[in-house]
């Protein structure tokens, strides 16, 4: 079923209150949940609670606090998240970082003590919607990206995201999982009943899996096996996202204080522990380096050039990345965020046991009339 954004963003309010999240900090995180769910990222939307649950549960997720300032010069800052959700204290970061950059030219604020925080790309576009340029990365808590070579999973799947103005065309977006796909996509494929592509999830002898159930269980339950590096295999050049990988976890996590998971697992650090993730935001004035508006004048050229690259199939044109998220955000916010069948019962669930009402119901869903 299908359902407008604002149902979304209430029932992901409504489940955040039930769990005595500070009432400073729902709205943003509810905010950004559901802008990730309209760009179709639905990897890393509403289906997010089900993980948030967990952490609550075991207590590792701490809702009652909000971020903080702990060191801060004219150009940088570091962010304590006071071991919560990670989207108040990433738009907080983003926020101090453009501010930092429109007075000085750059700004970089990284962020500690936090948890997952979304879709990096949520981040890095509110630079350049301010004619600025942004760089997001962040580290991730659960080994299941296999490096080159390995059989054993060492990294979380680490983003990057990069967001720059252009004057006509929407921002350059890009923003990527440094594994050949996010784990929550495999999620997604799992909850639809999918078999996954050749390439996503290897086993314990560097062989692709495609049942998505199985899959799941090597990404979160096995100790062999994981999701592999952008790339895919050593032949296709899994190093390259072998090595972006550790490039987001040294910005994202160990520049401002975070956590690397395989690194505590190494060293017997055991039981349930606070994720202490990290994320860090660059921001950059295309002013500091030209005149106001050149830069963004080039950036138009360069992105109609290849919207005009010869297409090997005319119903398949050149794409810019953003474009994709665009063109998903315009006719979601017209025909709904589709929210699949297990999902909505899992929704449902986490509703039962946090004493939240339940607002996903047919009776609501776009076009019932509810």
């Amino acid at each position: 079923m299908n359902f407008a954004a604002s149902r979304i963003r209430e029932q992901i309010a409504g489940i955040l209150r039930s769990w005595k999240m500070n009432p400073k900090l729902i709205d943003t995180t509810a905010e950004v949940m559901v802008d990730t769910d309209l760009a179709g990222i639905d990897s890393h939307g509403i289906s997010m609670l089900i993980l948030y649950e967990e952490r609550y549960l075991e207590g590792t997720l701490k809702l009652e606090g909000e971020p903080r300032v702990v060191r801060e010069n004219a150009v940088t800052a570091l962010i304590d998240a006071g071991g919560g959700l990670g989207h108040p204290a990433g738009v907080l970061a983003m926020r101090m970082a453009i501010e930092k950059a429109e007075a000085n030219g750059v700004g970089v604020v990284s962020v500690t003590n936090s948890n997952h925080f979304g879709a990096a790309g949520n981040y890095a576009k509110m630079a350049a919607e301010r004619g600025l340029i942004g760089l997001v990365t962040s580290n991730a808590k659960t080994s299941c990206v296999v490096p080159t070579r390995s059989r054993k999973a060492m990294f979380g799947t680490n983003p990057i995201a990069i967001a720059v103005p252009a004057r006509r065309n929407p921002p350059f977006l890009l923003d990527m999982a440094t594994s050949t796909v996010a784990a929550n996509k495999v999620r997604v494929y799992e909850f639809h009943r999918k078999p996954i592509p050749d390439g996503w999830v290897v086993d314990e002898n560097g062989q692709s899996v495609n049942d998505s159930s199985v899959a799941m269980d090597y990404i979160f339950r096995r100790e062999m096996g994981g999701l592999t590096p952008i790339g895919g295999k050593p032949e296709m050049s899994s190093h390259k996202g072998y090595g972006l990988a550790m490039v987001a976890q040294i910005l994202g996590g160990t520049l401002g204080g975070g956590a690397f998971w395989a690194l505590r697992e190494h060293r017997g650090i055991t039981g349930k522990q606070p994720d202490n993730l990290g994320h860090f935001c660059l921001v950059i004035d295309p002013k500091a380096f030209r005149p106001d508006g050149s830069f963004e004048d080039d950036m138009d050229d360069i992105i109609d050039l290849m919207h005009g690259a010869p297409a090997i199939d005319p119903a398949l044109p050149v794409l810019v990345a953003g474009d994709p998220e665009y063109q998903a955000r315009e006719r979601r916010l017209k025909e709904g965020i589709p929210v699949p069948a297990a999902l909505i019962e899992k929704i449902r669930g986490i509703c039962q046991r946090g004493g939240a009402s339940f607002l996903l119901d047919s009776a609501h869903a776009v076009g019932s009339g509810g």
